[in-house]
């Protein structure tokens, strides 16, 4: 939540409380991918581009495809435009989601080779890509964690300077993760998307 929300919420509780409500309440018949692509058709509306980016993130999470994205704004063209679907668009690209790359919009899910386990030092993080997503992999003897290389938060593409010992920190809005459970331990609430993974002749695959 920004500054300017924070401040109205505590100079006007109960306005922005009412608003609040409001807001949850009106898409009580809606399932959840169809609120957060109204929300997101809505953000591209202003052109909030925070909020584009916080709104996509969410709807994502909660199972849209990047297709589905699309079909939305385009969708909403008698209200938005091009010019604002061409805004939206462009903050895309600059976001560099894979799954939104014209090669992968139509790519069923499967099983990527990262690395030979014995070329990943025990308990101690690397970062890996394979087939244009970033990964980071952390091993403790036999056992095997892979995140994705993507903050939960908005999906900026966290470097490996950014590790430091177990802890991983988003440059962008500094969400800190650990990466032995993957779970965020500083100024964020969500985890690294974790990938599922196995071994197979002594290579690392992980699903995606």
């Amino acid at each position: 939540m920004s500054d300017a929300l924070n401040y109205l919420i505590k100079a006007r509780p109960e306005a922005m409380t009412s608003y609040f409500t409001f807001m949850k309440k009106a898409g009580d018949h809606l399932d959840t991918r169809t609120r957060d692509l109204i929300s997101v058709i809505t953000k591209v509306a202003v052109q909030t581009e925070g909020g584009f980016r916080q709104y996509l993130t969410r709807a994502l999470r909660n199972g849209a495809t990047p297709n589905e994205v699309l079909d939305a704004l385009f969708m909403a063209f008698p209200v938005l435009g091009l010019a604002k679907i061409v805004w939206a668009t462009e903050i895309l690209l600059e976001m560099d989601i894979p799954e939104f790359r014209p090669e992968n919009l139509d790519a069923k899910p499967g099983w990527h080779d990262l690395a030979s386990v014995a070329e990943i030092p025990d308990g101690e993080p690397v970062r890996l890509e394979a087939d244009g997503r970033g990964v980071f992999v952390y091993r403790t003897g036999e056992v095997l964690r892979v995140y994705d290389s993507r903050c939960p938060h908005q999906v900026t593409d966290i470097p490996h300077l950014a590790v430091d010992g177990l802890r991983l920190t988003c440059p962008k809005h500094e969400w800190v993760f650990d990466l032995d459970s993957g779970d965020c331990v500083a100024k964020g609430s969500r985890p690294l998307r974790c990938f599922e993974h196995k071994v197979e002749n002594g290579q690392l695959l992980a699903h995606w």
